[in-house]
């Protein structure tokens, strides 16, 4: 079965890929398949995702996934939220990993309260007026460091500690992020949701993930 990944975004690509291939499930990147991008107006990670989801299932004419995905600090009312990916150009600088890193950690100077929380949420379609959306969402509670630590990851990776396993993501193997991310909870979720509803009667190529 091939099904359409809503999403340019490399590293998000690679993490999703390779959790979902134990369904045996063609994943194919939207860049590969169509140009442009879904509008993106709401306010929660669920109305964009399901929006995204439906842009590339219509573009496509295949079924489609999306992720909608941020950081939510407690200190700021929850927010960057569903705008995490263009933190940093609200001060002033050029969209990017690093810069939302270092906004990030500027605007968060002398606060003593450094909870945060990264939410994703999956929404699967099999067409764009599919009345049965599948939704799953991952929750993970962070602390945000003082400074970057750790060479791996992505987006703000290097500044989410993980209380439990006293590292950022950032600092984590592969195998160990994928089983404790936000990511990796919402698409585990997605996964078994597809072999319930979409895939009923064919065996995982291997065993998913636990927490």
């Amino acid at each position: 079965m091939k099904i359409v990944l809503a999403s340019n975004n490399q590293g998000k690509l690679a993490e999703l890929q390779a959790m979902f291939a134990p369904l045996g499930v063609q994943l194919l990147p939207q860049g590969t398949l169509m140009e442009g991008e879904a509008p993106e107006p709401y306010g929660t990670f669920l109305e964009n995702a399901l929006s995204k989801a439906r842009f590339a299932s219509e573009r496509t004419g295949l079924p489609a996934i999306a992720d909608d995905a941020g950081l939510c600090v407690a200190a700021f009312g929850g927010l960057p939220g569903v705008d995490t990916a263009y933190y940093c150009t609200q001060f002033g600088y050029e969209k990017s990993d690093d810069n939302n890193v270092r906004a990030l950690l500027e605007q968060m100077a002398g606060l003593s309260d450094r909870r945060a929380a990264m939410v994703s949420t999956l929404v699967a379609v099999r067409h764009p007026k599919d009345p049965e959306p599948l939704v799953a969402v991952g929750r993970v509670a962070a602390e945000i460091t003082t400074e970057p630590l750790g060479d791996g990851g992505f987006g703000f990776d290097p500044v989410l500690l993980i209380p439990a396993l006293g590292m950022t993501f950032a600092q984590m193997a592969t195998e160990v992020k994928h089983a404790h991310s936000h990511r990796g909870r919402s698409s585990r979720l997605m996964m078994a949701l597809l072999q319930e509803s979409w895939l009923a009667g064919t065996p995982l190529v291997a065993a998913a993930p636990k927490d």
